[in-house]
């Protein structure tokens, strides 16, 4: 049987190591993560999207700034009509702006992290009736995750 388990680059997974050694498990192999090279781009695509959106703030001060504008419009000399499309659209360039700062900002944070390392992927090849045992001293250890496969 095999076992499986995820760990953080951390003094207890070389902990876990040394304790399955010590209860005469050998065949022991670990795989490091790599961390991501290139940054995610920022626009979606039609076949990849991340659930993140620079459109909904714009939208929504868009409908605000539109309804201001073409109030104020009857007062001022263009219009209403050319006071709402320019208060839209003054209004959605702000919240995409805003959006796209604070998208900018977390994705600088994140790659601030990138010296963190990644997790470590623990591959444990035992006997079955070693599988309960090992799979409890994983999760003595911290394991993130644990799988067990005949």
């Amino acid at each position: 049987m095999q076992v499986f388990a995820t760990f953080d680059h951390s003094p207890y997974l070389e902990l876990a190591i040394r304790k399955l050694e010590q209860q005469g498990i050998t065949d022991i192999y670990s795989v490091p993560l790599d961390n991501r090279t290139e940054d995610p781009g920022m626009f979606d695509t039609i076949h990849k999207s991340d659930g993140v959106s620079l459109l909904n703030k714009g939208m929504v001060l868009a409908v605000m700034f539109s309804v201001v504008g073409a109030s104020r419009g009857f007062i001022l000399e263009w219009g209403p009509i050319y006071w709402g499309l320019i208060g839209a659209a003054a209004g959605f360039l702000l919240g995409f702006a805003i959006d796209f700062t604070l998208i900018k900002l977390r994705t600088r944070n994140k790659r601030l992290l990138k010296g963190v390392k990644s997790e470590v992927i623990l591959i444990i090849g035992c006997h079955e009736e070693e599988g309960k045992q090992v799979e409890a001293i994983l999760w003595e250890h911290f394991a993130n995750g644990v799988a067990r496969v005949n």
